[in-house]
């Protein structure tokens, strides 16, 4: 019997007859690849309904009434490493799915050993199955990073790609906990497509979830991101898993920054830094004195901004070079921040503060990798430029927040007595904050909060004109 061949793209699972350059669902070019289909046998339906059968999420078969379940709070499992346990809203909960994605060489691996190695220590059996690494090789790491002890500790090994094998290996040890790095690269016989296509990828991560749900065991999945920083395979890979992080950071920087977008179980967008040393990943407990331990004192175009990631209060630095520009066309470039927003920005500073940048060109960076996106941190880019511009530099132990309008006006922004804490806990003195979170909060001891309306009166109180 002659085997039929299909075309599935490899961005949205789309499936076409013939080859195509463009996928008609999602628009990707170049992302239809051959596959074979599999055969449907008369018997189909009935293995499906066994599997359905075998790997179900609930206990019970039938369907129950809402006020007849019991709910059961399970204890959340410490990863022994604080930071971590921050951006997963306080440790791992049993039978969780967590995807964790970031650039290579980022230290994924590394950190997941080190949860690892704390785990086998602490609470049982882990299982770190590794598509991409030896054993050898994941010793030697180990060994490097002083992950274990000289006691005897259930950590087990497993260099496998194939998902049955795998899946053999969990029914044999139960483990307390699994993590596979990376779901790219594990495949399933009932393919014939290569590892890392849709539907291999997607067919491990429904798997390992039957196992961690029906086996309540909590699973950490490695996952590639693409060239654009996003999470590879189709993105029902992202609706499958409980939790999603994103492991961020520049090469040339010490730190490393583990970012939820995703989170079942706790706050979407907390934040978790770490410093990475020849010893691995050590957490911060204090990342805004990282942030701002290399800043200039008194230089023009730096302003400090009191921003939140989550719950987490942090300050940062935004810098700012306003220069001539050389050319007709000025040129806006930003770093850590969108730059349409920075264009907006400008054009109120144009219309509203009588600053003429029209010929000039603007760059802004925000200091040690972070990426801002939140509105509170119109105000500090506000305030760098115009310093820059004017090369006077803001007053000394002055921090901004503030949501700028179209009209120039200074809006108020939420959380707004978490970061005037930070502020002052940091050796602050001087606040500039929108007029209506005056009302509503109160000043920190040594910390005077200095209100303001719009652009002008902002800039007046950042500034000695």
């Amino acid at each position: 019997m002659k085997q039929k061949t299909i075309y599935t793209c490899q961005e949205c699972g789309a499936q076409s007859q013939k080859w195509l350059g463009r996928c008609p669902e999602c628009g990707a070019w170049n992302s239809l690849v051959e596959e074979r289909a599999v055969p449907t046998t008369a018997g189909a339906g009935a293995a499906a309904a066994s599997a359905g059968a075998r790997y179900a999420l609930a206990a019970t078969a039938g369907p129950q009434l809402y006020e007849d379940i019991d709910t059961v709070v399970s204890a959340r499992l410490s990863t022994g490493i604080d930071e971590f346990d921050r951006v997963l809203g306080g440790g791992v909960v049993p039978g969780s799915l967590v995807l964790i994605g970031g650039e290579p060489g980022i230290g994924k691996s590394t950190l997941l050993l080190q949860a690892a190695a704390h785990f086998a220590h602490s609470t049982g059996t882990v299982l770190y199955c590794s598509g991409e690494e030896s054993e050898h090789q994941i010793k030697s790491r180990g060994q490097r990073l002083g992950t274990l002890n000289e006691a005897r500790a259930p950590l087990y090994l497993l260099a496998e790609t194939c998902l049955e094998r795998i899946l053999e290996e969990v029914a044999r040890l139960r483990p307390a906990l699994i993590v596979v790095d990376s779901v790219q690269t594990v495949f399933s016989l009932k393919f014939q497509s290569a590892p890392g296509s849709v539907g291999q990828v997607r067919e491990a991560a429904t798997q390992l979830l039957f196992a961690a749900k029906g086996q309540n065991i909590p699973t950490f999945l490695v996952g590639h991101v693409t060239k654009d920083g996003s999470l590879a395979g189709p993105k029902v890979l992202e609706h499958i898993v409980d939790t999603v992080l994103y492991f961020e950071g520049e090469k040339h920087h010490s730190h490393r920054v583990v970012r939820a977008v995703k989170n079942r179980f706790g706050a979407v967008s907390e934040l978790g830094v770490f410093e990475m040393t020849g010893r691995g990943l050590k957490p911060v407990p204090n990342p805004s004195e990282i942030f701002l331990a290399e800043r200039p004192a008194g230089a023009p175009g730096s302003a400090v901004l009191c921003c939140m990631e989550g719950s987490r209060p942090l300050l940062v630095e935004v810098q700012a070079l306003v220069s001539t520009s050389s050319y007709g066309n000025a040129r806006r470039m930003a770093s850590g921040i969108d730059q349409n927003r920075l264009a907006l920005l400008l054009a109120v500073l144009e219309k509203r503060a009588g600053l003429n940048l029209l010929g000039e060109d603007v760059f802004i960076n925000v200091a040690g990798g972070m990426t801002v996106d939140e509105p509170a941190a119109d105000l500090a880019i506000v305030g760098a430029v115009a310093s820059s511009l004017r090369n006077r530099p803001i007053k000394t132990g002055t921090a901004v927040f503030g949501e700028v309008g179209l009209a120039g006006e200074i809006r108020g922004i939420s959380q707004a007595a978490l970061r005037l804490r930070e502020a002052a806990q940091m050796g602050f003195t001087h606040v500039v904050v929108p007029e209506g979170n005056v009302a509503r909060d109160e000043a920190p001891a040594g910390c005077e909060i200095v209100p303001v309306r719009n652009v002008g009166e902002a800039l007046d109180q950042l500034m000695d004109w």
